[in-house]
């Protein structure tokens, strides 16, 4: 099995020097926000020219200083979909505590419609506040940092009835669900009384939809996916064993965006779970290890990108959500150095990349590389560059085959089942 490169952009505005100040609130700023859209394209193009796997962006909204510009992947999808010919598309993720199930199911579907199976799901919990709250409020959901506080449990309980809603839009013709935070139909007790159709939906529509005294009991979600059962689910995970362990249970891909080490740990828990679901899949299968990357002539040309490309965002953004990640001392005196150090980061040369990923593979032979650049903050033709670099001296020598890892039957719970 080869490793699957996926490319995932964050939709940044292009800003230099104090522009974010001056020209604030830049993400409003059209002229600039044109140019991202534009420039987007070429690299979808680009990337499945290259061979590239898949190609991806986020959901975030309401960010006026321009850093992640992404209130709705779908749409940007759908585009791409009429641009590449083989290239996957998909986004990690919708955040499901702000969304709607069954509209997120429809959607999805749509796009693996239009895209003909080249599509993937992604979901996500939610981080930031400052617009899952507020999207959030008709669950009383608020973001979490997987910190095992009610907040987070309400929001985990959230992500999950919300994931079992969609996949069963998905896979079943008539789909009725009591859960905590939702019901199908509503009111789910009585049925939905008085639909005036009810006789057409009876001959008609999907069976059980009509009930004994002509009440909606069930609802058919159109259209079904093109793939059958569904497209593959992905999962943003960052510091949740639990994350990664409900993701083998279900079939899903767990999304690492943690160091190494906490990604060894996780996709222990990720394997032993699915093989204790049944799932006959080898260590690392259906698993992503998601990379910062740069690809460089020299180990100072990969610093002098970071300094150019990559601090602002991390030391005024990233560090502020994730401050255990962070040495903040190490930050304000070499923020580049604090940057590589993060455990997030490949690169210098090709080969400096290629032997910094190998030996992450090593120890989990993921099946996926979720490979991040900070365009546009970094110049399209350059992250072009890198994208080419990547996959034509990068790519092709990654060895995700499990060689030298061994392996032992699924173990109990919390007993290793890694031999390093």
């Amino acid at each position: 099995m080869s490793v699957k490169p996926i490319i995932q952009l964050y939709p940044v505005i292009p800003a230099q020097d104090k522009e974010r100040e001056t020209l604030r609130p830049i993400g409003r700023n059209r002229d600039r926000y044109q140019q991202v859209v534009r420039d987007w394209a070429k690299l979808a193009q680009a990337a499945d020219q290259l061979g590239y796997w898949g190609f991806s962006t986020i959901e975030h909204h309401f960010h006026s200083e321009g850093y992640e510009v992404g209130p709705n992947p779908g749409v940007l999808n759908a585009w791409w979909a009429g641009l590449t010919k083989n290239l996957r598309m998909g986004a990690l993720g919708y955040v499901m505590s702000t969304q709607d199930p069954v509209r997120v199911a429809e959607e999805c579907a749509i796009l693996d419609h239009i895209l003909e199976g080249r599509f993937f799901a992604g979901f996500a919990r939610g981080y930031q506040a400052r617009w899952a709250n507020v999207l959030g409020q008709h669950y009383n959901s608020k973001a979490t940092l997987s910190d095992g506080s009610a907040d987070d449990e309400l929001n985990r309980q959230i992500f999950e009835e919300q994931m079992d809603i969609v996949q069963k839009c998905w896979i079943e013709d008539a789909v009725s669900y009591n859960g905590k935070f939702f019901k199908i139909p509503y009111p789910y007790e009585t049925g939905v009384e008085g639909y005036p159709a009810y006789e057409l939906a009876r001959k008609s529509g999907t069976h059980g939809e009509i009930g004994p005294n002509n009440e909606v009991r069930a609802v058919s979600v159109v259209p079904a996916p093109y793939q059958r059962p569904h497209p593959p689910v992905f999962v943003a995970t960052s510091s949740s064993k639990d994350s990664a362990a409900y993701c083998g249970r279900r079939g899903f891909v767990p999304c690492y965006f943690a160091p190494i080490d906490k990604a060894v740990e996780h996709g222990q828990a990720c394997w032993e779970a699915a093989r204790a679901a049944g799932h006959n899949i080898r260590y690392g299968e259906k698993q992503a290890l998601v990379r910062w990357v740069h690809v460089n002539n020299s180990w100072e040309d990969y610093r002098q990108s970071i300094a150019k490309y990559d601090v602002d965002i991390y030391v005024d953004f990233y560090s502020k959500f994730f401050p255990k990640a962070f040495d903040m001392t190490k930050v304000m005196a070499d923020p580049v150095q604090a940057v590589i150090d993060c455990g997030l980061y490949v690169g210098g040369t090709a080969e400096d990349v290629r032997q910094q990923l190998q030996s992450q593979l090593d120890r989990l032979p993921v099946e996926y590389l979720v490979l991040i650049w900070h365009w546009a903050q970094q110049p399209t033709h350059d992250v072009l560059r890198e994208m080419e670099r990547f996959a034509r001296d990068v790519l092709p020598k990654l060895d995700n085959s499990g060689t030298k890892v061994q392996v032992a039957p699924v173990a109990a719970p919390g007993q290793a089942a890694l031999s390093k």
